[in-house]
């Protein structure tokens, strides 16, 4: 028999990851929270949006916080797309 060792990440009562590797199960962790704050900052800035559109813009910002700084310091988009593009063709390309 074996014993396998899973982390499980829960966000607002729902399950949104189960992993085997710990390292995986913080950095999710720790981008739900960095979500959790945009959405807070967000909505203090006094943008209203219903609440699971909210959820899931933060959580895009968040997952996607590299793409996001690169355009605030003035990164064209165009190029910024490209970028993702080339990532996700990578990532298939490895599975």
């Amino acid at each position: 028999m074996a014993i396998t060792v899973q982390y499980v990440v829960t966000h607002k009562d729902v399950e949104k990851l189960v992993t085997t590797d710990k390292k995986a199960a913080d950095q999710y962790d720790k981008m739900l929270d960095a979500a959790d704050n945009l959405a807070g900052y967000l909505t203090a800035m006094g943008i209203k949006m219903e609440e699971d559109k909210m959820e899931e813009l933060s959580i895009l910002l968040a997952k996607n916080k590299d793409a996001v700084t690169k355009l605030l310091k003035g990164s064209a988009l165009d190029n910024v797309l490209d970028a993702n593009s080339a990532e996700v063709v990578k990532l298939q390309a490895g599975q």
